[in-house]
């Protein structure tokens, strides 16, 4: 059961997400390409999020992509600018790893990721874990390796991917949600969060871990769109269950109307931010202005 406890984080009301950045378009691979094309200019990537910086909306929910290291180099580098600038990491992301094993080799790869701690404390901790198939020493050390691109930044929140959520509660493998949240909290004092596509199996293996009041992420849309286990078992968790909902896919990929969605997920009980991602500044004051009139709780 966990025990460690620290204070609740006040989240946004509007929390600006980094698909669009790399190409994720659930609805059109076309739309998808010509994003990707469009962001391979980290330039590109800055502009949109300071014009989402300069609407109010001064927290970015990111992949710890390699790019999005650039973006937290910049902010490091113009303190002044970006005075209240948040950082919301979802890790792991995969594809880095296997990227870096191909350019660097192996210990050029140990190297790139080990978290700055001294390389050999760092690489001696992981061997013995490995050695030891200590799980919790290899885990705690992959979360460090993943925010070190962070480091002197503000995190408040740092989310466990959905690919891997998804995965640990299909394998039963619930000791793992316990030793990330456990880690997050006491190394970096920062609320755990949790990406998912099943919040209702979610919530039922965190609320047995002892986890009260987790900080949740998923689809939570008018239309049901990639809501497993369906509209009505989100009604009643929104309703009846302990935790702090982070909507995502909230226009389910462009399938509904922007004031129609952002209507309907503002009337919803217990939803504490919305995520979204734009590419222009137009789209993003739009959905600023929509969220401020309809979010009257």
């Amino acid at each position: 059961m966990s025990t460690t406890t620290t204070e609740q984080v006040r989240m946004d009301r509007l929390l600006f997400g980094d698909n669009q950045f790399f190409g994720v378009n659930h609805m059109s691979e076309e739309k998808a390409r010509a994003q990707a094309m469009k962001f391979q200019d980290i330039d590109v990537v800055q502009a949109v999020l300071d014009d989402a910086y300069d609407e109010g909306v001064t927290t970015f929910m990111c992949t710890t992509h390699d790019r999005i290291a650039l973006v937290a180099d910049h902010v490091r580098a113009n303190p002044a600018r970006y005075p209240d600038m948040t950082f919301y990491p979802c890790m792991p992301y995969a594809h880095k790893y296997a990227n870096a094993m191909t350019e660097d080799g192996p210990l050029g790869a140990i190297k790139r990721f080990l978290p700055d701690e001294g390389f050999l404390d760092a690489a001696l901790r992981g061997s013995r874990s490995l050695a030891t198939k200590d799980i919790e020493g290899i885990v705690t050390l992959l979360i460090d390796s993943e925010m070190k691109m962070f480091a002197g930044l503000r995190t408040p929140v740092i989310f466990l991917q959905n690919v891997v959520v998804d995965l640990l509660l299909g394998l039963g493998f619930n000791e793992a949600f316990l030793i990330f949240h456990d880690h997050v909290r006491a190394r970096y004092g920062a609320e755990p969060g949790f990406i998912t596509m099943n919040t209702p199996a979610l919530l039922d293996v965190l609320d047995g871990l002892g986890i009260v009041n987790p900080v949740v992420c998923s689809n939570i849309n008018k239309v049901g769109f990639r809501m497993s286990g369906g509209m009505e078992a989100y009604r009643r968790m929104l309703a009846e269950r302990e935790f702090r909902a982070i909507a995502m896919s909230v226009f389910a990929s462009g399938a509904i109307e922007p004031r129609e969605a952002i209507e309907w997920v503002c009337a919803q009980p217990n939803i504490e931010s919305i995520v979204f991602g734009a590419s222009s500044r137009r789209n993003i004051a739009g959905t600023k202005a929509l969220v401020d009139q309809y979010w009257v709780r």
